[in-house]
């Protein structure tokens, strides 16, 4: 299995963003992401 590009911490840190208030889309650009692998990473 292929090893993840990002931590557990970094992870951790996307989501937290995302329920300050900032949008997902904002969340995703910013660490170069598209909207499907944040919500793939936030169900983990």
């Amino acid at each position: 299995m292929r090893k993840s590009r990002f931590t557990e911490t970094q992870i951790i840190g996307m989501i937290k963003e995302q329920e300050a208030g900032l949008t997902v889309a904002d969340v995703c650009r910013k660490h170069g992401i598209s909207p499907a692998s944040f919500y793939k990473l936030k169900a983990k």
